[in-house]
């Protein structure tokens, strides 16, 4: 089973995850969390790797739509947004909403899925044009 919606951009990081952002935005998404794991496993193993951040996005909406169906669905949310580099690319992961249909087993859950994966895919698609 794929959990992944991806996209490949060739653009500089930093860029791109300024990219992310606005496109998520755009969607609804405001971005609740962050996790720079490259910084992170520097400072904390002295460890050194490409850029990676880890985006937790929310659309407040969907959030209570969701939780109304199912309190526990809080152990998915928000939503996942990783953006790392890959080489002279930049890739843009986010988390398959589909994934809490599959997980949950709720047919409730199955309407905010489908809104998720079609602003996920929209914001994805937009950075796709911007930067391919």
């Amino acid at each position: 089973m794929t959990y992944d919606r991806t996209v490949t951009v060739k653009a500089p990081f930093d860029q791109v995850q300024q990219d992310v952002r606005a496109a998520l935005a755009d969607q609804g998404f405001g971005v609740l969390t962050e996790i720079d794991v490259q910084a992170t496993l520097k400072a904390k193993l002295d460890h050194d790797m490409e850029p990676y951040l880890i985006l937790g996005a929310c659309n407040p909406p969907l959030a209570h739509q969701a939780l109304e169906a199912d309190r526990s669905i809080g152990l998915l949310l928000p939503c996942n947004v990783v953006v790392r580099a890959d080489g002279d690319h930049v890739i843009v992961q986010a988390v398959d909403p589909g994934t809490m249909v599959t997980l949950t087993g709720l047919d409730a859950m199955a309407p905010v899925a489908e809104e998720a994966t079609r602003r996920l895919d929209a914001a994805l698609a937009t950075l796709a044009v911007f930067r391919s």
